[in-house]
């Protein structure tokens, strides 16, 4: 008799208890329902850099990591909050040429994560710099690029030259100034054509300007402070 009820209880404790992982788990038609944001392209996210970044270590592939500074705000909602890490890496890389060539650095941002660790995949790309002295900004995709150092090139051989007339000067007269003053144009032309160009130089703490390049789904059940 022990026997009989053991086994006519098995089959209902087996049924309850996959009746219970059933309800525990959401039904097809609840993630259906669930509510989408979604963060529109074009959206400016402003960010800190959390390392410094340069043309001279740096190498392509590289990860960029960054912070949001200020939350943002769509129809009343707080889609990003401050403090939600973003993540990158270097797409591109170039330095400063001897004669010509600017160093440039291309970033492009590839994820959110959120204070609870909610991860949401994105095509971001730096919009401007505020936060980097003499680096502009070019091109769609964003490319990072140092400013022009040709003036001071060129000021670097006058000096060189005005140095050499002044010594030719002193020892021969006016045509030792002559002489004097090629070779130290020489010599400030070969100093430009051996120096390379200035690095770009993000510093941490760094102010950059990320731009959502295509709209971005949101799960809001999922993204904290998104429904606030």
């Amino acid at each position: 008799m022990r026997c009989l009820l053991i086994c006519a209880l098995v089959p209902t404790l087996g049924f309850a208890q996959a009746q219970s992982t059933r309800s525990s788990e959401p039904s097809s038609s609840a993630v259906a329902n669930r509510e989408v944001l979604v963060i529109p392209a074009g959206t400016q996210v402003p960010l800190s850099l959390r390392q410094a970044i340069s043309t001279k270590t740096a190498k392509e592939g590289d990860p960029v990591y960054a912070e949001t500074t200020f939350p943002v705000v769509v129809d009343n909602r707080i889609l990003v909050p401050a403090g939600t890490y973003v993540q990158g890496k270097i797409s591109h890389i170039q330095r400063g040429g001897h004669i010509k060539g600017r160093a440039e650095l291309l970033i492009h941002f590839t994820s959110l994560i959120y204070p609870n660790g909610y991860t949401v995949v994105l095509p971001g790309a730096v919009e401007n710099v505020p936060g980097a002295e003499k680096s502009t900004v070019k091109g769609s995709e964003g490319t990072i690029q140092q400013d022009g150092q040709t003036g001071q090139k060129v000021g670097t051989a006058a000096k060189t030259a005005g140095t050499g007339a002044a010594i030719g000067g002193i020892t021969d007269g006016w045509k030792g100034a002559g002489i004097g003053a090629g070779i130290g144009a020489g010599v400030g032309a070969a100093i430009g054509m051996l120096t390379r160009g200035s690095d770009v130089r993000l510093e941490p703490g760094t102010s950059v300007e990320m731009v959502i390049q295509r709209e971005v789904a949101l799960d809001a059940a999922r993204a904290p402070l998104a429904g606030k």
